[in-house]
């Protein structure tokens, strides 16, 4: 399983979001690090297949996505968790995954399983039968991550996923990303930590362009140590952007 892009770039109106963006991921979590701002979350709407691209080309799985119908029958293998996700108050935990589970496309003898596999992965599974409107923040971004994992898909993106975590739970996160390790997986956070601990690649963005493509090793190993930041991987990080963005 891969996705690939190739000289992907995006627009909005006449603000260029993302520039002549090429990668090719396999199995693996990679992370994504950039500013606010930087084409993120533009990029992985594009891989998301929400976004056709403006040019290039984006491979998922050796198919060519370019037009609704190769897009509609990608989808099926992508679980995809937006920074903020809309759902009904009313629609109950379990159905909501349930629900994810129909829309990729699982056969309908695997939602339950699939849902409730999903549930305790995330430890909610106890939490089925509630509605979602009674759910507190940090449980609400719980049920995101098991609607984007139900059923295992191919291709997982997930945007800001840690958001609303307390400390134990972006632990039990990082499991689930360890056990999610045979997927194309891409971390979308502001928490370099995250990163450090539970990727094997990483993606650096600013202006829409990729700045650094390599493993966590070296993008640490290519840092300043006059430059602010906590850990050397912090430090390396804020040396790649221009200097307008480490000054904001």
């Amino acid at each position: 399983m891969t996705l690939e892009l190739m000289g992907v770039s995006q627009r909005y109106g006449n603000v260029v979001a993302l520039r002549e963006v090429s990668a090719r991921l396999k199995p693996g979590v990679t992370g994504l690090l950039g500013p606010n701002g930087a084409g993120k979350t533009t990029l992985l709407r594009t891989m998301a297949t929400i976004m056709p691209p403006d040019a290039g080309v984006l491979h998922i799985n050796g198919v060519q996505v370019n037009d609704e119908r190769s897009a509609r029958s990608a989808r099926r293998h992508v679980g995809y968790l937006p920074q903020s996700f809309g759902y009904d108050p009313h629609m109950r935990v379990g159905d909501f995954v349930r629900y994810a589970a129909w829309l990729r496309g699982l056969p309908a003898a695997q939602w339950d399983a699939g849902a409730k596999a999903a549930l305790s992965a995330v430890d909610l599974l106890d939490r089925a039968t509630i509605k979602l409107k009674k759910l507190s923040g940090g449980m609400r971004q719980r049920a995101g991550i098991a609607w984007a994992i139900v059923g295992r898909p191919a291709v997982i993106l997930l945007d800001e996923p840690t958001a609303g975590l307390d400390p134990r739970q972006r632990l039990q996160f990082r499991k689930i990303l360890t056990d999610l390790s045979d997927s194309v997986v891409v971390l979308s956070t502001h928490i370099i930590s995250d990163i450090d601990s539970t990727c094997d690649r990483v993606l650096v963005i600013s202006d829409g362009q990729i700045r650094f493509d390599g493993s966590t090793a070296e993008l640490s190993r290519s840092g300043r140590d006059d430059l602010p930041g906590h850990t050397s991987l912090e430090r390396a990080y804020l040396h790649l952007l221009p200097e307008q963005e480490t000054s904001r």
